[in-house]
């Protein structure tokens, strides 16, 4: 069974507003207590002092990650913001022959246009600018597996100390998450982070994204 400390911080950490005035010491510890005692049903005097206990443990917890969350605004702060639209997403079954996908991807590269393949376990994911559409139909015809068009990339470049700092990109996934803005796919190069999004979804981005 669960310590009364473990359900505390399960509670806590499910209800997200209830994190954020910890962390952010605006809330009242003794009503926050017996809001917990009641809701968990464990309303012994004893109990809500556990809890309170914890509650308090649990707010020096947060005030460690708020520095670290300071330190990824910092860096998200220094970083730039590329779009490109006009963007598809190909999946490709891998049984096709590697030397179609170099093909393609050679005469994308001569126009120094958008190219990205990612492998799989059973499938090749392309992402490239849609005007090569026609050129994938032609080379891989019945081993594409699906096409999502309308898209467009979000590139983020952030300076070199992204790369020692934990959590930059979990803190970018869940600004995606809180603004209901679905990620398609995404990769990331060094100190590039990369998310292909629908296009309507391109505008509130651009406004959230700015640190």
């Amino acid at each position: 069974m669960p310590s009364t400390t473990e359900l505390t911080e399960n509670f806590i950490e499910s209800h997200p507003s209830i994190k954020d005035c910890l962390k952010n010491e605006v809330i009242n510890y003794s009503k926050l207590s017996r809001k917990i005692s009641k809701e968990l049903g464990i309303q012994k005097k004893s109990s809500i002092e556990a809890i309170l206990v914890a509650c308090r443990r649990y707010s020096f917890k947060l005030k460690k990650t708020k520095v670290l969350e300071e330190k990824i605004m910092n860096i998200l702060k220094k970083s730039e913001l590329e779009i490109k639209n006009k963007i598809i997403v190909v999946v490709i079954d891998k049984k096709i022959y590697a030397d179609y996908l170099i093909e393609i991807e050679k005469k994308v590269r001569k126009t120094a246009d958008t190219f990205y393949a990612i492998e799989g376990v059973n499938v090749f994911t392309v992402i490239a600018s849609e005007k090569y559409l026609e050129d994938f139909n032609k080379l891989f015809k019945k081993n594409i597996i699906n096409v999502s068009k309308n898209l467009a990339l979000i590139t983020l470049k952030s300076p070199e100390s992204m790369e020692n700092t934990p959590g930059v990109v979990s803190f970018l996934f869940s600004v995606f998450a809180e603004n209901n803005v679905n990620i398609v796919e995404t990769m990331s190069c060094w100190t590039d982070t990369i998310f292909v999004v629908s296009e309507k979804d391109v505008s509130p981005a651009m406004n959230f994204l700015k640190f």
